[in-house]
């Protein structure tokens, strides 16, 4: 990845840097923390300290003013740790929630939530899903009735990434009486606020160093000061939101298809049956063939995509496409994969069975297979 041209020498000076991190820092600890199923939070405030977490944020704030391809970079390099947890957990604050804190925050938010969140102080979460509303953001039900100078939530949200550990949770909720799109507004909700809780900690396939809760809004008094963007058009900052997201999805999975891939080829040159590595066997080497084709198709449409991000363009279509095939392929490479380890392959001992179950993720978050069609198709006019 460091010869592409998308890169320059600064980028690959970030990704060294990088890189030595997480081989030195995080990767010793994966089977600890898949075993333990969390990662520590200290993770967060290590990478705050060397400016991890703020790449692609304005220095003002305290981030590194860097390009957006920095975001890229990170990305691809903690899918190294060989935990999709913790990469999932890292991703959320740095593409999802801050994101959304510098482009639609007030500077009073700006101040007292994302720069603690850059240097890894405070750490978020974004409540979207309901246990009746995934996809369809439109039909959520969680409700933010305003009072005067608060707003006053009552709901529940599920399937939130770090909702067990979050200092605050960027809550989507609508007016009393609104429908679809119409009276959806974002709201930062606090650790400790009365009326919000960690109803329980979800247990999942995969990623399961990352903790997964389902949230709950009883009564759940928040200051007006804490809305995020404007009242009442939440839905546009979601959707707005989803598109980083999105990449961040495409661009993670082609890293994890090509971890799967390298760890792959070492077992079938090793794995020797009837006389001979497997990998010299043409049924092998020409799948493996075709999954590093697709791999690399993967990853330049991701780059392509990534490159016209960094030059200002936000192309929705185009994000989905990459959203669409990259999280596919993952999850293909990672199937094959575990074929090829046999028995091996599906035994908690080995890491393949780690990527296959932690690849099938990325299909469903931040966007259906189903959704990212149906947008692909209503861009082409359909």
């Amino acid at each position: 990845m460091e010869g592409y041209p998308i890169f320059n020498e600064e980028h690959r000076a970030i990704r060294k840097t990088i890189r030595e991190f997480v081989a030195k820092e995080l990767t010793p600890h994966a089977d600890e923390w898949e075993e333990a199923e969390e990662f520590p939070s200290w993770v967060f405030k290590r990478m705050g300290e060397l400016g991890f977490l703020g790449l692609h944020f304005p220095e003002e704030y305290g981030g590194e003013g860097g390009d957006y391809l920095c975001k890229v970079i990170l990305a691809e390099e903690m899918s190294n740790c060989l935990s999709g947890g913790v990469a999932m957990g890292v991703g959320v604050q740095t593409d999802m929630v801050c994101p959304l804190l510098l482009k639609v925050g007030s500077e009073s938010v700006k101040e007292r939530f994302l720069k603690p969140a850059l240097r890894g102080d405070q750490i978020g979460c974004l409540g979207i899903t309901e246990p009746d509303a995934g996809s369809d953001v439109a039909s959520l039900r969680t409700t933010a009735e305003r009072e005067g100078d608060h707003f006053m939530i009552n709901g529940q949200k599920t399937f939130i990434t770090n909702g067990v550990r979050a200092d605050f949770a960027v809550v989507v909720a609508r007016a009393r009486g609104s429908e679809g799109a119409k009276g959806i507004s974002l709201l930062i909700v606090e650790k400790g606020t009365p009326g919000f809780s960690v109803a329980r900690k979800l247990d999942k396939v995969g990623m399961r160093s990352s903790d997964t809760a389902e949230l709950a809004f009883q009564d759940c008094r928040v200051p007006a000061e804490n809305l995020l963007g404007e009242e009442g058009q939440g839905f546009y900052h979601i959707m707005w939101e989803l598109q980083p997201e999105r990449l961040f999805g495409a661009v993670s999975s082609v890293a994890g298809a090509q971890l799967t891939l390298e760890a792959t080829l070492k077992y079938v040159r090793e794995r020797v049956q009837f006389g001979r590595p497997i990998g010299k066997f043409q049924a092998i080497r020409h799948r493996l063939a075709e999954l590093a084709t697709q791999i690399e198709a993967a990853r330049q449409l991701t780059y392509y995509v990534a490159g016209l991000i960094n030059t200002g363009h936000f192309p929705a279509k185009e994000i989905s496409m990459a959203k669409l095939y990259a999280t596919r392929v993952a999850y293909h490479v990672a199937d094959e994969a575990l074929q090829f380890h046999g028995g091996y392959g599906y035994m908690m001992e080995y890491p393949i069975q780690r990527f296959w179950r932690d690849s099938r993720l990325s299909r469903i978050g931040g966007g259906t297979d189903e959704i990212m069609l149906e947008i692909i198709s209503k861009q082409i006019g359909l």
